[in-house]
């Protein structure tokens, strides 16, 4: 892999010397090595859970350049994982508390910033300087996005994905052998995959994934070792076990294949059916595939309950879930997503139902599962539990 910039053009200070004293030291990294990693740059998609390790390991490697892109801020749920960002740093933009942390760890590195999301209209100008790209977004849109952009640009894509115990890493590098198209030709079917939203993730995990892709990356700067390209690592926390699967280049690839179809960026929220974009979860008319089934606010139930109305309110999250918020003063029932079409029996159709999750999306896609079955009487609470919480009963947590 060419570097951007020519690493013989590279000086380090006396205070860099022993700054990468341990690296020096090591015939595979040595004085040469050093000069590629503080002549490299590389782009992180998301300073999140994924991105908070990146950042902080790549910087103290001494990587010269480093890239953000976050348009988010810091929320008291990203303090579990996301270690880049303190409790003092909830409600600012995570691109301050990033940068912030990064010139602590080290002063040399040069930061850029972009607080805007990755889209096909601005992905192709602000991956273009970088020598190495790497995915730690959290939606499919943006990872066909990143994955297209880098062939099309010729970069490497450093891969990462994590949920509830279990992450994977790969590289997708065009050039050597396939990329995320050659083992994801199609996204899932909208709601089938879970986000860590709302399936969770242990805290620790994106530490571990992080960790291997910011390996990953040094590994091509340095030009040593045997990258992940072709390959698939898979980690299970739960069984601490890791297990590879070898990937192949799709001939019939659309975008690296030999007959490419996508030689420009398309619309990836299209193409894949679902938002990339989108700073709540909230159901609201804005957010389209969600708003498709009809809705009610908090505010408009508070009002119906006060009427002496009584709706049925179905709870379709976890158990788990259930013990950490719930509606069971108003009368509320659990029947989880899973066993929704198995307890139908227990539903009326003559009774107005009111289905809720954590946020919206479960209930909407159960809502338009009991549609099929004949269904009619039914309202999706907008927002779902944590905006009956933020809008009606304060008392009760969000999560």
């Amino acid at each position: 892999m060419n570097l951007t910039i020519s690493p013989e053009a590279i000086e380090l200070s006396r205070e860099e010397v022993k700054r990468y004293s341990r690296h020096l030291i090591m015939p595979e990294v040595g004085m040469a090595g050093q000069k590629k990693l503080k002549a490299a740059s590389v782009l992180l998609i998301g300073a999140g859970g994924l991105g908070s390790p990146l950042a902080m390991y790549l910087a103290a490697a001494g990587i010269g350049r480093l890239g953000l892109v976050d348009y988010d801020v810091v929320d008291y749920s990203n303090l579990q994982r996301q270690v880049i960002h303190g409790t003092g740093d909830v409600g600012r933009p995570k691109l301050d508390s990033a940068r912030e942390r990064i010139e602590a760890i080290n002063p040399h590195v040069q930061v850029d910033s972009y607080p805007v999301p990755l889209t096909s209209e601005n992905a192709m100008e602000i991956i273009e300087p970088y020598d190495i790209v790497i995915d730690g977004t959290d939606n499919f849109p943006t990872r066909y996005l990143t994955n297209d952009a880098c062939v099309l640009l010729g970069k490497p894509n450093v891969y990462g994905s994590i949920f509830r115990f279990e992450g994977q890493v790969s590289v997708f590098y065009a050039e050597e052998g396939p990329c995320y198209r050659c083992l994801f030709p199609e996204p899932p079917p909208p709601g089938l995959v879970p986000s860590c939203a709302e399936g969770g993730v242990l805290g620790v995990l994106p530490g571990t994934i992080g960790a291997l892709q910011a390996t990953e990356a040094i590994k091509l700067i340095l030009g040593v070792g045997e990258s992940l390209v072709g390959r698939l690592l898979l980690y299970d926390a739960l069984d601490m076990s890791f297990n590879e699967v070898k990937l192949r280049k799709n001939p019939n690839c659309p975008v690296c294949g030999e007959n490419p179809t996508v030689t420009e960026l398309i619309d990836y929220e299209q193409f894949c059916g679902m938002p990339a974009h989108d700073h709540s979860l909230y159901v609201t008319a804005e957010n389209g595939d969600q708003a498709a089934v009809p809705a009610i606010t908090p505010r408009e139930l508070k009002e119906e309950l006060d009427a002496g109305e009584s709706p049925l309110l179905l709870d379709v999250r976890e158990p788990h879930e259930w013990e950490i918020s719930n509606l069971a003063a108003h009368g509320a029932v659990l029947i989880p997503q899973d066993q929704v079409e198995e307890r139908m029996g227990e539903l009326d159709t003559a009774q107005d139902i009111v289905v809720y999750c954590r946020t919206g999306a479960r209930s909407a896609t159960v809502i338009r599962q009991l549609q099929e079955h004949g269904y009619t009487r039914l309202k999706n609470l907008a927002g779902g539990i944590n905006r009956w919480a933020e809008e009606i009963d304060q008392e009760l947590p969000t999560y």
